[in-house]
């Protein structure tokens, strides 16, 4: 499909989703209605975040300049309206999110777990930087073998690389530690690497039935080797889609000043991302993560 096609498929999703939603329970309760309707905003955000475009201020403008057509009142509003209602619905890009998730075909009894390091300012800044103070710290970037001052954004995905959690944590909390809120209402295998082989966090998680699998921590005296390159093999996936999120989506670009806001981006690039492959499971059912392919023309 072309830009303008996808457009369209993407704004119809969101919209249905949107009614779906309103029916349950309004989405405002009090105060006028915006300019925007809600599915316009959120259509502009995922595409937005699909072509790479990470600011409410590059987004706003790409729209107005380009598709002021297919969003009439978009003319109309201020960009920083427009910032402050994308803002607002961060819940129903969760729940939206998870709609999706429902709907997909996904394995429920596998997934994968891993953290991605994000940093909040150059290293040698970090005493004087003043966002996220309070929260972020100073942690381990194990791909690049160096300190970092920031967040680590904690990820679980399916077995073909469709995101089902998300939690940011200050970059010195230790990767197993987020796996219990990271597969609440899970069940099955959850596999890991070497950072998450923890016998007691694998006793305190089998009463709910998952099954914490890790390779073991050393690999210099890992008792079974052959077991654990099996296992390194299978969770590689979840490095496919951190790389699309790090790539595509910018995830290490922290443009935001605190966590109300760092969560609303989030969410706006996971619920991008989740839609693009839900979109890919009708047009390339055998290829879910190749995203790319949504625009041919």
């Amino acid at each position: 499909m072309d830009l303008d096609t996808l457009i369209i498929t993407v704004f119809c999703e969101i919209d249905d989703e949107i009614a779906a939603l309103a029916a349950i329970r309004p989405i405002r309760q009090r105060g006028p209605a915006p300019r925007l309707h809600d599915s316009e905003v959120l259509t502009m955000e995922v595409v937005g975040e699909y072509l790479k475009l990470d600011t409410d201020v590059v987004i706003f403008q790409f729209f107005w300049r380009h598709y002021a057509a297919l969003f009439p009142a978009l003319r109309q509003v201020h960009r920083t309206t427009f910032a402050r209602q994308a803002a607002n619905l961060w819940v129903v890009k969760e729940r939206i999110w998870k709609r999706l998730l429902e709907r997909m075909p996904l394995d429920p009894t596998l997934s994968i777990v891993d953290s991605v390091p994000v940093a909040v300012c150059r290293f040698g800044h970090a005493p004087s930087c003043r966002r996220f103070r309070g929260v972020a710290s100073f942690g381990q970037d194990v791909s690049s073998r160096a300190t970092f001052y920031g967040l680590r954004c904690h990820l679980r995905v399916s077995a073909n690389g469709v995101v089902l959690a998300l939690s940011m944590a200050p970059a010195n909390v230790p990767d197993a530690a987020l796996v219990p809120e990271l597969a609440e209402g899970a069940h099955g295998m959850v596999l890991g690497d070497r950072a998450y082989w923890d016998p007691r966090l694998q006793a305190e998680l089998a009463p709910a039935g998952i099954q914490l699998v890790a390779p073991f921590r050393k690999r210099s005296s890992d008792p079974t080797p052959d077991r654990s390159r099996v296992l390194n093999r299978v969770r590689r996936r979840i490095e496919t889609t951190a790389g699309q999120l790090v790539e595509q989506y910018q995830l290490k670009r922290v443009w935001a000043r605190d966590l109300w806001h760092l969560t609303n981006r989030l969410l706006r690039k996971v619920l991008s991302h989740t839609l693009a492959a839900a979109l890919n499971f009708t047009h390339h059912p055998d290829h879910p993560l190749q995203i790319s392919r949504l625009i041919t023309d």
